[in-house]
């Protein structure tokens, strides 16, 4: 006879089964009714006959180049398909690309690059970002100078440029691979780039449309459609930063995002790649298609963003994607919430149960374990919570950061947040409290909870951020180095940088 209850677990088993596998279909990117998700110079961009159209006349020209650009997430390994059609002149499709910081709608990076005219169609071009990176029929490969050297043939000019069909829609296919990067027109390659520059070559970046400036033309696009490739030279980490929420250095979700992830970039030698996705849930559909771990910094309690998206991170726990949690947002409502926590990430705060004072941290002795590889004992004031609500028995978890908190620590009355008879009665025993943690779970993925990062300042300190980067690697299963992930101390400038409000 069928069990009542293994019906709702098989039911749960094949919503995940159908999440996994609509997270990896190609994601359109243009809904053929208006330019929703997208960011442009409104006189030249727009909708017609269900097609993105740029234009531009006699009468209203841009001064440079002007890009559509798509702002709902960046792109690093995918294939992306999409028809276009071109009356005059010469555009282009962006990939992995960044802003120009003097005009609004400037963009730099690598573009598939097509025309009107017989020469370009094919190309893969560098927009204010070295040039001709690989001429239509040419294999390339950049060095260290900058500049590209052929390595081989995609096929001859001449043939290649007759497989455009002139005046008529096109399909254009770019596939991105580590640092290998080709196109396609109508099914034919016609150039590919392997970019070992160290210096200059991106792992990703912006996604654009191209509008050239000069002579009046015009340009459409339409069954765009993305597609996310797993990493399979390292490891995707994506953020998720919250909204803006407290005092200017408190709660500085985007900025501390932003920076451990430029951090990640910077010291794992292209084994890591992050992305942030800012003030709160993504709008991209695709944004853990090709996540190896997801990292939330956000509020928490009961407005934490994941609230109404439980599902959706389960079914990534599900594939095995690591998910790790930063200072409030290891705060989440008990019952499907908690439940959710203990399986993801081991432990969770817990209201009227949990504690959030400020007090200074005493971290003297680590276990052995990657996630503290490399970190020395270090004493630092922030807003630690402790007296997690833990898995029974601390069941896969292994504590990171444990130290005993001062009592003056509940001097508060008793509250949701303030103290209980089980924390007082915790702390009058002399109990050591963990404020950082690993899991390792059932399924084979891995999660952690950091409950510092309070004070943005804190990211100064080296060995605090250390221990969060180290984690962040481990959930993501990179390899982390026996004296864990070294990176240079930020700036004070950088410190600045994105926050959500400058003093």
């Amino acid at each position: 006879m069928r069990s009542v209850t293994s019906l709702p677990s098989r039911l749960l088993f094949l919503a995940f089964t159908l999440a996994t596998a609509c997270a990896q279909d190609p994601l359109a990117l243009f809904n053929g009714t208006n330019l929703d998700g997208w960011d442009g110079d409104p006189r030249f961009w727009k909708v017609e006959n269900g097609c993105i159209t740029g234009e531009t006349t006699a009468e209203v020209t841009p001064e440079a180049n002007t890009f559509l650009i798509w702002k709902l997430g960046e792109v690093d390994d995918f294939e992306l398909t999409a028809e276009y059609k071109i009356d005059a002149g010469n555009s282009g499709i962006q990939v992995r690309s960044f802003r120009l910081p003097d005009r609004p709608w400037g963009i730099g990076g690598y573009q598939a690059d097509f025309e009107a005219g017989d020469r370009y169609s094919g190309i893969i071009y560098g927009e204010n970002f070295r040039g001709i990176l690989a001429d239509r029929g040419q294999q390339t490969k950049i060095g260290e100078d900058h500049k590209p050297a052929v390595t081989g043939k995609t096929g001859e000019d001449e043939a290649l440029q007759k497989v455009v069909k002139k005046g008529d829609w096109n399909e254009y296919r770019i596939v991105a691979k580590g640092f290998t990067l080709q196109n396609y027109i109508n099914g034919q390659l016609t150039a590919e780039v392997t970019d070992e520059d160290g210096q200059m070559r991106r792992r990703g970046g912006l996604l654009a449309l191209q509008l050239h400036a000069g002579p009046p033309m015009k340009v459409q696009f339409r069954n765009l459609k993305l597609k996310r490739l797993p990493l399979k030279d390292g490891k995707k980490v994506v953020f998720v930063s919250g909204k803006p929420s407290h005092a200017p250095g408190d709660h500085e979700h985007r900025a501390g995002s932003m920076l451990l992830a430029r951090t990640l970039n910077e010291s794992t030698g292209g084994k890591i790649v992050a992305t942030v996705y800012s003030d709160g849930w993504p709008q991209d559909p695709s944004a853990f298609s090709n996540a190896d771990a997801i990292v939330m910094y956000s509020d928490g309690g009961g407005g934490h963003m994941v609230n109404p998206r439980l599902a959706e991170v389960e079914a990534a726990h599900q594939r095995g994607v690591g998910i790790g949690c930063i200072h409030y947002a290891v705060e989440i409502p008990k019952g499907p919430g908690g439940d959710h926590f203990l399986r993801w990430i081991g432990g969770y705060f817990e209201t009227d149960w949990s504690v959030n004072p400020h007090w200074d941290g005493e971290f003297k002795t680590f276990p052995n374990h990657p996630a503290v590889a490399g970190v020395q004992p270090f004493k630092i004031n922030d807003e630690w919570y402790y007296h997690m609500r833990f898995r029974e028995n601390m069941q896969g978890v292994t504590p990171l950061l444990t130290a005993l908190p001062p009592k003056e620590t509940l001097n508060r009355p008793n509250g949701p947040h303030e103290g209980n008879a089980a924390v007082r009665e915790a702390i009058e025993k002399g109990e050591p409290q963990h404020v950082g943690w690993i899991s390792e779970n059932p399924n084979g993925s891995r999660g952690f909870g950091f409950t510092g990062g309070h004070f943005h300042r804190n990211w100064q300190n080296d060995q605090f951020r250390l221990t969060v980067i180290n984690s962040i690697a481990w959930i993501a299963k990179a390899d982390v180095p026996p004296g864990g992930i070294v990176s240079r101390t930020p700036t004070d400038e950088e410190m600045v940088a994105n926050q959500d409000s400058k003093k």
